[in-house]
């Protein structure tokens, strides 16, 4: 049956892939791509990603991480990452799922489930991870995406089926990554808005005692379940969020490189571009030139 699934959704993802990866139903998109990308820097935000065919690679910190064909990735924070389809080609293009998901959504569901669950482990769980995809996840995930081609049933069904994929996250591998994401008062989701706060003022010095006390924890536990999460400290997370909007940036105006490092919170030129050219293999003024 997954097989059967996985040839469908082949099918499905192939025929609705538009340039924008946007479909007529709501958080859902759909990739295609035809070549190997280079690496590029990006966002996981909250999301479920399903592979089904190609290789998807990603980079968080040190750690490399690879999904394929059936499996699926779970990020529940915004987490900076370099990704790109590590295998595709015309004739075996790289395909793949997207399903946003949504705090209320997931909290929605648990309040359903009431007590019905295993108990939580201690602790944040990380912010991204890699499972294989049960033939019940992937069925729903077919079944969602076929409304594409009876697009009255949308509105109706839709919802139906994205409150069933919910479910099946928060009863599989990762379960308790989704839970945690739906509970407001729960380890990941104080991390998750102490990385939002980074996020919003990556520019900005910051101490990580103020941090952890925003988040309710000691200095010691905020440490530990942040990199648990992120898989980095705050500060180095902070520091790619900073290298992340200077390319952006870099795009945008080209020329006026100081003027970039200082924007995105570099005091120093130097350290700007020794970390850049750390973080993307050539320096800021190089990129200025490519762009």
């Amino acid at each position: 049956m997954e097989i059967m699934a996985l040839d469908e959704l082949r099918d499905l993802l192939g025929r609705h892939a538009r340039p924008d990866l946007r479909t007529p139903i709501e958080d859902v998109l759909v990739f295609k791509a035809e070549r190997p990308g280079p690496p590029t820097p990006t966002t996981y935000g909250q999301v479920l990603a399903v592979v089904a065919q190609g290789t998807k690679r990603f980079a968080l910190g040190d750690r490399v991480h690879e999904y394929g064909a059936g499996q699926y990735l779970v990020a529940s924070v915004d987490l900076p990452v370099t990704a790109c389809f590590a295998e595709a080609a015309p004739e075996l293009p790289g395909l793949g799922f997207g399903l946003t998901l949504r705090r209320t959504d997931v909290a929605d569901v648990l309040l359903q489930a009431g007590g019905d669950l295993p108990e939580l482990p201690e602790g944040a769980p990380p912010g991204l991870a890699v499972s294989t995809a049960p033939a019940d996840l992937l069925d729903a995930v077919v079944r969602l995406l076929r409304l594409l081609d009876r697009q009255r049933d949308i509105a109706v069904l839709a919802p139906l089926i994205k409150r069933e994929i919910i479910w099946r996250l928060i009863t599989g591998e990762q379960g308790a990554i989704v839970r945690q994401f739906g509970l407001p008062d729960s380890s990941l989701s104080h991390i998750a808005r102490s990385v939002q706060w980074i996020r919003d003022h990556y520019a900005e010095p910051f101490r990580v005692e103020d941090l952890a006390r925003r988040a309710n924890m000691s200095v010691s536990a905020f440490h530990r379940n942040f990199l648990a999460v992120t898989s980095m400290s705050p500060i180095r997370f902070q520091k790619q969020i900073r290298l992340q909007q200077a390319r952006l940036q870099l795009a945008a105006a080209p020329a006026d490189v100081a003027a970039v490092g200082r924007r995105v919170g570099y005091d120093s030129p130097s350290q700007f571009s020794r970390e850049y050219r750390r973080q993307f293999g050539i320096p800021p003024s190089r990129d200025a030139v490519l762009r």
